[in-house]
C-alpha cells in the first residue's frame, strides 16, 4: 500500500500532468510574449498542440533559457512545430541557434537568408558571422514564406477554422482589389524617409482562430505599413496588435492602427527601448481600444508613457523576465489577458464577423 506521502506526491503529478496538457486538449488558443529584453518572441500553442514561436530574441542563453522555459513549463510541450522569423535582425533571429540545441525545431519559415547585411544604408560587416548560427542550425525543415503562404496548421475537431497567413514579406504585399480609397488614407500623415534597413521587409502575419484575429508585423517601418492599408486595407480590423517594431515611432503608422482599430494592444518593449511618445499617443487615442499591455515598465524619463502598472509584466530593469499571456475561448468569441506578476486578468470579447 502506498504511503499518505507517496499519495499526495502521485495525486500532486496528476494535477501538474493535468495543468500542463490541459492547454492542449481544451480547445483553447494560447499566445504568450516572451521577455527577451526589447527582442520579439511570440509563442502561440494552437488548440490542437502545435507551437508556433515568431522570432527567437537575442543570442546567447537568456532568450533561449527564456523562451524553453515558456514552451516547456509554461506550455507543456517538448518541441517546436514552427520557427518564423520576420527579418535578420539580433534581436529577432540571434536565439534560434542556442533555442535549437535545446530542444527539436520541426520546421523554419523565413524570407530567406541573406548572405550579406540586409541594411543597405548601415550594413552590419559582421553579418555573414552572425548569421552562421541561424544558418547551420540543426532544425527539420526549411520553408521560404512569401506573400499569401500560409503555415499548415492542424485543425483541431470541433473548434472553429485556425491559420496563419503571410500578408507581406521583402516589401511585397499580398494582392488585393482596389474598389475604393478609405476615408483613412486620406488623412495627411506624412511620410518618413525610405527605411532601407530589413526592418521594412519583416514578414506581416495574420492569425485568425474563428473571429479572433490578431496582428504581427514584425519590424515593420512607417512607409510600408502605410502601404499595406493604403489605398485598401490588406487586413482588415483585428482584436489583438502586437505593437509594431517594439513601440518605437519609426513605426506605428496613424493610418494602420485606424484601418487595424484593435481592442488590445501588446508591446514587446525594453526598460528603455519602445513605448515612444508618438505611438503612445496614437495608440491613446484611438477609440476602439480599451486596453494597453507591456512586457516592460518604460524607465526612461518619459515614464507617464507606461500602461497601468498592473497591465505590466515587468517593472524593474533586474526583473525575473515574466511573459504575457493571451488566452482565447474554444469558440473564439472572447479572449483573456493575463499578467502573472500583478494577478491581472481580464477578459474582452471578440470582434463578430461583420464588424470585421
Amino acid at each position: 500500500m502506498k504511503s499518505s506521502s507517496t499519495r499526495w506526491v502521485y495525486l500532486l503529478f496528476c494535477f501538474l500532468q493535468g495543468v500542463l496538457l490541459g492547454d492542449e486538449n481544451d480547445g483553447r488558443l494560447n499566445i504568450y510574449w516572451i521577455d527577451v529584453e526589447g527582442g520579439a518572441a511570440t509563442l502561440v500553442v494552437s488548440p490542437g498542440g502545435q507551437s508556433i514561436l515568431i522570432d527567437s530574441g537575442n543570442p546567447g542563453q537568456r532568450d533561449a533559457d527564456r523562451i524553453h522555459e515558456v514552451i516547456t513549463q509554461r506550455a507543456g510541450l517538448d518541441h517546436l512545430d514552427f520557427l518564423i522569423t520576420t527579418h535578420f535582425h539580433l534581436d529577432h533571429f540571434g536565439g534560434a541557434a542556442e533555442l535549437a540545441q535545446k530542444l527539436p525545431i520541426h520546421a523554419v519559415y523565413d524570407k530567406g537568408i541573406p548572405s550579406e547585411s540586409p541594411d543597405r544604408q548601415r550594413p552590419d560587416a559582421r553579418f555573414p558571422l552572425l548569421i552562421k548560427p541561424y544558418r547551420d542550425m540543426n532544425v527539420g525543415q526549411r520553408h521560404l514564406i512569401l506573400p499569401g503562404s500560409e503555415i499548415p496548421l492542424r485543425q483541431r475537431n470541433g473548434s472553429p477554422p485556425l491559420t496563419l497567413r503571410c500578408l507581406a514579406a521583402n516589401r511585397q504585399m499580398i494582392d488585393i482589389p482596389v474598389t475604393e480609397s478609405s476615408l483613412i488614407c486620406q488623412e495627411e500623415v506624412p511620410p518618413k524617409a525610405q527605411d532601407l534597413s530589413d526592418n521594412a521587409s519583416s514578414v506581416v502575419l495574420l492569425l485568425e482562430f474563428g473571429p479572433f484575429r490578431f496582428f504581427d508585423a514584425g519590424d515593420l517601418t512607417w512607409n510600408m505599413e502605410h502601404a499595406l492599408v493604403c489605398p485598401v486595407n490588406r487586413v482588415g480590423k483585428v482584436d489583438v496588435y502586437q505593437v509594431t517594431h517594439h513601440g518605437l515611432d519609426q513605426s506605428n503608422h496613424p493610418s494602420l492602427l485606424r484601418a487595424l482599430e484593435p481592442r488590445v494592444s501588446i508591446m514587446n518593449n525594453g526598460v528603455t527601448k519602445g513605448c515612444g511618445a508618438n505611438t503612445f499617443e496614437t495608440l491613446s487615442s484611438l477609440g476602439s481600444l480599451q486596453a494597453m499591455y507591456q512586457l516592460h515598465r518604460n524607465l526612461r524619463e518619459d515614464d507617464h508613457h507606461n500602461a497601468p502598472e498592473e497591465h505590466i509584466a515587468n517593472l524593474s530593469k533586474e526583473c525575473q523576465g515574466l511573459p504575457l499571456r493571451l488566452i482565447v475561448s474554444p469558440d473564439g468569441t472572447s479572449y483573456e489577458v493575463e499578467v502573472s506578476r500583478s494577478g491581472h486578468r481580464r477578459r474582452f470579447e471578440t470582434r463578430s464577423t461583420s464588424d470585421q
